[in-house]
């Protein structure tokens, strides 16, 4: 090669030089000039020329970065029609000897390990994986607003078609009086068991539907809501106006620790206070699934009132015309009960509507402790200035129920029906699957069920165990455990 080609492959090299090789060859270059004394070769421009051969820098920085325990980047040849390139062939070729510049016992050998020597730094980690090893807290107030949801929620989930509320009304009913027809034709014990499980599912299915009633996403008339809602609720021995109200307030109010209406917490004081029966009944199953009747006569503990009283404090006077009418729908549909016990005989009553009554019951009173307690990691409950009701709605869960999520019409979605009563229920899946990116953490992705929702038995057991009252004071608060309890 020429010596304009030496020296244009010498440029190349030199420009893939760290700035430490640079001094470092800087170093060799004089020491190679005092040695050899004018041993510069000339150039025809008569500039000084290196006096080592060609390469050797290269070989040089590698052994620098080598013993720095670093690995040089891999250099980069075009690609000649052999597939080799005329600098890595001289260089195979070509291993320049390595001057001792820093002493014997930095003096390089043929048989040095080249591998480096030093432990790797530890893998610096991801934006996201720092994100989720950072412990969420759910007392945080929430990046986001109540109208970032709704403007993530589809407009037609709030459409309400009547036509199909109804159309829901007339399959339960239907449903209903086959389940009881069929009953009464085979009259025997094993199909008893199965139709109490089945109806009294289906008495739960109708209390959603007049649930929707009560929000007013069953339709946008409210006198059919009225209607449907009393016979919906009536038929199963539900105060339709008095109960709506209540449970009103319990939207309006969820996550709070005093103005809650429903399964809200005892405060530490109220909790021991109750009498040592009071409290094991309270948390010892399964008698606390069968509360809801005993809480429309007299309320959860340390509140007054009733759902059947108009003057109970439930109520403002203006809806107290509404109490009576749903006292008097109730009271009418006991009496006629009472009818039926006499025409059919006390036992055939209880097994066709008492058992599934009760069943219903169970339903309701599972479904609505589970939406608002038992999560694997404690859940907030707030006071004063910390309550708000986007952070108390974002307290609730939403629950997976297997088969029984089409019959009980998806009221397992259960933190965007909070948020969102008037969204009607068949939107509320789409609705929550838009919502849960403005979510994030915040919302808590159900454990998926069995075809029936066994698995739930356990997590409401751990709740019961654990989840027994609050500090009185704090305005944010989260469940302690009584040791005798538990």
């Amino acid at each position: 090669m020429g010596r304009n080609g030496d020296s244009g492959e010498r440029k190349r090299e030199e420009s893939d030089l760290s700035v430490g090789s640079i001094y470092l060859l800087y170093i060799q270059r004089e020491s190679q000039i005092k040695r050899n004394k004018g041993g510069e070769k000339k150039t025809s421009d008569n500039k000084p020329k290196l006096g080592f051969p060609a390469g050797s820098g290269s070989v040089m920085a590698s052994w620098v970065l080598s013993e720095c325990g670093l690995r040089p980047l891999p250099r980069i040849y075009p690609r000649s029609r052999t597939g080799l390139t005329s600098s890595i062939t001289s260089l195979s070729k070509i291993r320049p000897p390595q001057p001792d510049l820093l002493g014997s016992s930095f003096r390089v050998s043929r048989e040095r390990n080249w591998a480096v020597k030093v432990s790797a730094p530890p893998r610096v980690q991801s934006v996201d994986e720092e994100d989720k090893e950072r412990k969420f807290d759910p007392g945080v107030p929430p990046p986001f607003k109540l109208s970032d949801i709704r403007a993530a929620i589809p407009k037609h989930c709030w459409v309400k078609n009547p036509w199909r509320s109804m159309s829901y009304v007339v399959r339960d009913v239907l449903v209903v009086f086959g389940l009881a027809a069929m009953a009464a034709y085979f009259n025997n014990w094993v199909v008893w068991p199965l139709y109490w499980f089945a109806q009294g599912t289906m008495f739960w299915a109708l209390f959603v539907l007049g649930h929707d009633c009560g929000h007013g996403s069953f339709s946008n008339n409210p006198k059919l809501n009225s209607v449907v809602g009393h016979l919906l609720h009536s038929s199963i021995l539900v105060p339709y106006h008095g109960w709506r109200i209540s449970h009103r307030t319990h939207h309006r109010n969820h996550g709070h620790v005093e103005n809650d209406e429903s399964w809200h917490p005892l405060s530490e004081k109220i909790y021991k206070n109750l009498d040592n029966i009071t409290q094991k009944l309270r948390f010892t199953l399964p008698f606390p699934m069968l509360a809801y009747p005993f809480y429309l006569w007299g309320r959860s503990p340390g509140k007054t009132g009733s759902h059947f009283d108009p003057n109970s404090d439930l109520f403002v006077p203006n809806e107290r015309k509404d109490v009576i009418t749903s006292t008097v729908c109730w009271t009418a549909m006991a009496a006629l009960l009472v009818c039926l016990s006499f025409v059919m005989g006390p036992i055939q009553m209880f097994k066709l509507y008492g058992i599934p009554y009760w069943i219903f019951v169970m339903w309701l009173d599972l479904v609505t402790y589970l939406h608002h307690h038992g999560h694997e990691e404690k859940l907030p409950w707030y006071r004063g200035a910390e309550w708000s009701y986007l952070r108390g709605g974002l307290t609730t869960l939403d629950r997976d129920y297997g088969w029984i999520n089409n019959i009980h019409h998806d009221i397992g979605t259960h933190v965007i029906h909070h948020l969102f009563p008037q969204i009607p229920h068949y939107h509320l899946i789409e609705a929550t699957q838009a919502a849960k990116p403005v979510l994030g953490k915040y919302y808590r992705e159900p454990k998926k069920s069995w075809p029936l929702p066994f698995h739930l038995l356990g997590i409401l057991t751990r709740s019961m165990k654990q989840d027994h009252y609050v500090s009185d004071t704090g305005d944010v608060v989260y469940y302690q455990t009584d040791p005798k309890l538990k």
